[in-house]
């Protein structure tokens, strides 16, 4: 049977614990929101420019002339996946959605051929890449000291990513993140960021086909494609940012509540074992009393 002081110091424990919880879920609670803002207002620039060019690479041919961005590389044999999580735990199931979401994708490809990279954004999402796939990681990009995301870290990101894919380092790029629903619900994306899907502009959401464009549309997206990586990953980054605080704050308000659950199990523990040496003695004393 567990000591009254050992039942004592585990209760004493646990509430230390529960505080630091609690604390932990106002404290994303109020990050929260600035956060979701911030996604929400960056949603409709990211998915307008997405669609826009995509409808402009529909209209435009293919020539040797044209970007590789566009173009491709005319092949699709080496892969990069362009995985972004967040610097800190506690966060639930935010992260290892991400990674799953990744590795399932990397395993399907792997299986038919072909050969897979990682491009790791923030630091928790490495462990079990450099487990699982050791000698794939081409980058890890660290954001530790990023306190508030802006959109020169993204570019820098994507300036980085478009530099490689330029020197023959993969043929297509994939971009993962969670996608901000609401505090219970953040949902992992794929995204193909290089080259552009092409998409028949009948099919392009937001963009009438009746579009004229000038300059041409090759000059366009000389200027477009570039930005629009840059974009995509700015729409990744804050996305996550939302996410991970929505995530954090219902992962902390669950730990809280089995905390609580927690204390009052141990409590009743507590009770019963000290009435128990209560009885315990009392039948000693009486005993004792008899017998003289």
């Amino acid at each position: 049977m567990t000591s009254l002081k050992a039942l004592k110091g585990r209760i004493a424990s646990v509430k230390s614990t529960q505080k630091i919880t609690k604390a932990m879920k106002m404290v994303a609670a109020a990050k929260l929101r600035r956060a979701q803002m911030a996604a929400e207002a960056g949603r409709p620039y990211a998915e307008r420019l997405d669609a826009m060019v995509a409808s402009l690479a529909s209209s435009v041919s293919i020539s040797p002339q044209t970007s590789k961005l566009l173009a491709g590389t005319g092949k699709d044999d080496v892969h990069l996946f362009v995985i972004c999580t967040s610097d800190r735990g506690l966060a639930g199931a935010f992260n290892s959605n991400i990674v799953r979401a990744a590795r399932k994708s990397a395993d399907i490809l792997i299986a038919q051929g072909k050969t897979v990279y990682f491009y790791l954004v923030g630091r928790k999402g490495r462990a079990v890449i450099a487990r699982l796939y050791p000698k794939q990681i081409l980058h890890q990009f660290d954001t530790g000291e990023i306190k508030q995301v802006k959109f020169s870290d993204a570019q820098a990101i994507a300036a980085d990513i478009v530099e490689r894919f330029n020197g023959g380092a993969f043929d297509v790029a994939h971009l993962f993140y969670a996608r901000f629903q609401s505090a219970l619900v953040q949902e992992p994306v794929q995204q193909q960021i290089i080259p552009v899907e092409i998409v028949p502009a009948a099919k392009v959401e937001g963009v009438s086909g009746a579009t004229e464009y000038e300059p041409d549309e090759e000059e366009i997206l000389a200027d477009l494609l570039p930005r629009n990586v840059g974009v995509q990953i700015y729409r990744a980054l804050l996305e996550n940012a939302a996410s991970e605080q929505g995530s954090r704050m219902t992962a902390m308000d669950n730990a809280t509540r089995n905390a609580g659950d927690m204390i009052n199990r141990l409590s009743i523990q507590y009770n019963r074992t000290r009435q128990a040496a209560i009885t315990t003695e009392l039948v000693e004393i009486i005993s004792g009393a008899e017998a003289l």
